[in-house]
């Protein structure tokens, strides 16, 4: 083995682990890892009016509430809907519903009331409602004399019902859309009466009148309030305040039953 000159001493090679450039290796890649900037996802974000309508959304039992056309409420909710036990003030018109609501509708039994000069608020109609109409048994009142009471449907009247006119004249019986239509009596306000068919808000088909002022009564055919063909006779003329001068003599046909069939076929034959 040669020897080492004196000045040219090269200085021992340094004992390395066969492992050392890997363990460098391996702390230089984890320290790159650690110095490398961490991307986090950021949080879902909503805008501010998602907040806002959470929050307004209403349920339970609120004080006045008050719409952009001025509307007022003052009620229970649901849902963010009228819903329960409520009162609900219109601004343009006045009026005034205090009653039960469903999911934004009157609905259930409430009273309907509109301003009036004298008492402040006059009671226009109570009874029930169903999607925001009067449906079922009501009161509407029309005037101080003049109201009806009964069936509706749809916010008209129907079924059965009475009405009382400012005239003093009575209708009671069937109704349909709003009309008379059905069986019905008609009283008038001097007695006397009608007693039968409506349709369209009149007199159609057959039916009785009885004119007890007079002492008489027409039985027969009716098309649209005018009596067509039928008979008159006495009814309870001696007891009648105006009675006609003279009685309705006696019919002398031998079959005035068949004579009145024959011409009503030939009366609804020329209407058909």
């Amino acid at each position: 083995m040669p020897e080492h000159l004196p000045g040219n001493s090269i200085p021992p090679l340094t004992s390395l682990s066969p492992h050392h450039h890997v363990q460098r290796s391996v702390r230089s890649s984890a320290e790159a890892k650690n110095t490398m900037p961490i991307t986090k996802t950021p949080k879902t974000t909503h805008p501010l009016w998602v907040e806002w309508d959470q929050k307004a959304q209403k349920s339970g039992l609120r004080h006045e509430v008050y719409a952009v056309n001025g509307d007022c409420y003052v009620g229970e909710w649901k849902d963010n809907n009228k819903h329960g036990r409520g009162i609900q003030r219109w601004k343009k018109s006045g009026a005034i519903y205090h009653g039960e609501w469903k999911f934004g509708k009157r609905d259930g039994y409430g009273t309907l009331s509109l301003p009036d000069p004298v008492n402040k608020y006059k009671k226009v109609y109570s009874g029930w409602w169903a999607n925001d109409k009067k449906a079922g048994y009501g009161i509407q009142y029309y005037g101080p004399k003049e109201y009806y009471e009964g069936g509706w449907k749809d916010g008209l009247q129907s079924g059965w019902g009475r009405m009382y006119y400012a005239n003093g004249d009575i209708y009671e019986g069937q109704w349909s859309e709003g009309r008379r239509d059905g069986e019905g009596m008609l009283r008038l306000s001097n007695g006397n009466r009608y007693e039968g068919c409506w349709k369209y808000g009149m007199k159609n088909g057959t039916g009785r009148f009885f004119h007890l002022d007079h002492g008489q009564l027409f039985e027969g055919l009716w098309v649209d309030d005018v009596p067509k063909c039928g008979t008159m006779i006495d009814f309870g003329r001696d007891e009648a305040p105006e009675p006609t001068k003279y009685p309705i003599p006696k019919i002398e046909l031998l079959d005035p039953d068949k004579v009145l069939e024959e011409a009503v076929a030939m009366f609804l034959q020329e209407e058909d």
